[in-house]
């Protein structure tokens, strides 16, 4: 069984890294979710096929909404990366496609371009990484980046997860497969 705490007791106490912290999305955070993807629009757009769909802020209050209602159900735990003590949003980081009866998920992550190259994706992923396996008890996580996607192959990489093979031609995105 996976082990979910609630999202108000997160909320409450974020998982705090040396430069960063993580929290559980919420609903309130669409405007800046909204800002850093449009914001970032260029920068995401190659890597993630969901980023042309993000075409106002409805499309990220929906985001933001069923970030919340997945974590409810245990589907799928999103977080919002922030500099540790701020507010302001750099990216998300998650357990996607939870799967009880297997204790497994998918790693997943994004940031705006202003926050990338400074290691902070690597520290949001590894607290997200230990959170998965040390409190809710993940026994297989997965994390798959595209193979010419040099700064997530690199996070990957230093997260030390074992590369098992290529999915080829897996993402339509950006008007390429990856």
């Amino acid at each position: 069984m996976l082990a979910i705490p609630p999202r108000t007791e997160l909320r409450a106490r974020p998982i705090v890294g040396d430069r960063v912290e993580i929290v559980p999305m919420e609903g309130t955070m669409a405007s800046q979710l909204w800002d850093v993807v449009d914001g970032s629009r260029a920068w995401l757009r190659p890597w993630l096929p969901w980023v042309p769909y993000q075409k106002s802020l409805d499309a990220a209050q929906r985001f933001a909404d069923a970030s919340v209602a997945d974590w409810d159900s245990g589907r799928a735990l999103r977080f919002a990366i922030r500099e540790r003590g701020k507010k302001q949003l750099l990216g998300v980081v998650g357990l996607e496609s939870c799967v009880e009866m297997h204790r497994s998920c998918d790693l997943g992550y994004w940031l705006r371009k202003e926050a990338a190259g400074k290691g902070l994706m690597t520290e949001a992923a590894t607290l997200c990484d230990d959170f998965g396996f040390r409190t809710v008890g993940v026994h297989r996580m997965r994390v798959a980046a595209a193979t010419d996607n040099y700064p997530s192959l690199r996070v990957v990489g230093r997260l030390q997860f074992k590369f098992e093979g290529l999915a080829r031609h897996a993402e339509w995105g950006d008007g390429r497969w990856t």
